[in-house]
């Protein structure tokens, strides 16, 4: 998938990830509507436009298997996420499986990669329950089919209404490899059976480690 589409795939499905990792996604709403022109708040970088790396350091794409976040205490595998026939992004299936919406780049690639769990599940706590509570600086690594591993280093996290969720500067293209995790939180309302907010953890690649060096191959003797 070139960026171009990616990016077009991201934005298409933006409502429905919204709700990830709090209960079943809504339809997925028109390209217009959930790709708002960037706001004074949240420009996309002059950069992204262009499609090319302008800062930070960049990896081939590779699917990612796993996610460690030593400041949560979670090691988790690491599924795919596709986009549902009625246009809503899957959800993990459980409490402590974390996923990786397939539509956005791998981690470590240009562009913000994209993981998703639950704050809870069935009365259990999630994976991502405590995702409020990460400061500047705490490292999130996700290791990648290729054996490389691509270390994130959170520069912030927001909390959002879902009415005012911020879709470009969450989904849009940016000039360096980026790394979204999204959750539910704020107050749980209980008529309608959702929380009320979005917890959005950013971060940016910061050390891109190509993995264990291949041991030398002799001739047989």
């Amino acid at each position: 998938m070139n960026r171009r589409a990616a990016v077009a795939a991201v934005t298409s499905v933006t409502a429905a990830l919204l709700v990830a990792g709090c209960s079943a996604p809504p339809p997925a709403p028109a390209p217009a509507a959930a790709a708002p022109a960037a706001s004074s708040s949240a420009p996309a970088p002059a950069a992204s436009r262009g499609g090319e790396l302008t800062t930070g350091p960049l990896m081939a794409s590779s699917p990612p298997v796993s996610v460690s976040i030593p400041r949560l205490g979670v090691t988790s595998s690491l599924i795919d996420l596709a986009t549902q026939p009625d246009g809503t992004m899957q959800v993990p299936d459980d409490a402590s499986t974390v996923g990786w919406f397939t539509g956005a780049p791998t981690p470590g690639a240009l562009g913000p990669a994209v993981l998703a769990g639950h704050v809870d599940w069935k009365g259990t706590k999630g994976a991502f329950y405590r995702l409020s509570t990460l400061a500047p600086g705490d490292e999130v690594t996700v290791a990648r089919l290729d054996g490389s591993r691509a270390v994130f280093a959170v520069t912030r996290v927001e909390k959002y209404p879902k009415d005012q969720f911020p879709t470009q500067a969450v989904y849009g293209p940016v000039d360096h490899a980026a790394l979204r995790l999204i959750t539910c939180g704020g107050e749980f309302d209980s008529a309608t059976g959702h929380y009320r907010d979005n917890i959005v953890a950013f971060a940016d690649l910061r050390q891109a480690d190509p993995g264990p060096a291949p041991q030398p191959s002799w001739p047989a003797s």
